[in-house]
């Protein structure tokens, strides 16, 4: 037997029926260390990029097309709200 397990019998004196109950001491522990891992590299994976087989230039071009494509919707979000103002 395990240090770590206890076990404890529950008997009824009125029927003389026992009942053998076997408790694991830290079962839960090792649940709990595996969610923490999880969350652990999800946060470190978090914001990176898959790799998407384009070389840092080709990248760096696909980005600031993006960006230009998002300051240009910006730009006319703001000259709409200055005029309906």
């Amino acid at each position: 037997m395990d240090f770590g397990d206890r076990i404890s019998l529950n008997a009824s004196e009125e029927d003389g029926a026992g009942v053998l109950l076997a408790f694991s001491k830290g079962g839960n522990q090792r649940e709990l260390a595996r969610q923490k891992n999880l969350k652990k590299t999800q946060e470190t994976h978090k914001g990176k990029r898959k790799e998407d087989s384009l070389s840092a230039s080709q990248r760096k071009q696909r980005d600031s097309e993006i960006m230009q494509q998002k300051q240009k919707a910006a730009n006319e979000r703001k000259s709409l709200q200055a005029g309906a103002k």
